[in-house]
């Protein structure tokens, strides 16, 4: 099956933390810890570009949205297990 991704879809690592209200190097930090939103490398060098699909920054968003603390307090979350 092949599945087309439209690239007005992904977003840089800048662009990405914007929208999160956090820096930049976070979004590194969470990468290298396994947190955070699913990302797409683009290549397999280290300096190859990272990028993440809005839709899922906007998931990952709202997998994290809560009511309350008691809420989320308990929850185990697979990328901190």
């Amino acid at each position: 099956m092949t599945t087309t991704v439209d690239l007005d879809d992904l977003l840089s690592n800048e662009q990405t933390a914007a929208i999160l209200g956090v820096r930049p190097n976070t979004l590194e930090f969470w990468r290298c810890k396994g947190k955070g939103p699913v990302f797409i490398k683009l290549g397999t060098r280290p300096s190859s570009p990272v990028r993440y699909q809005r839709s899922r920054v906007i998931a990952w968003l709202e997998a994290n949205t809560f009511a309350s603390t008691s809420a989320y307090s308990g929850m185990v979350r697979p990328w901190e297990a």
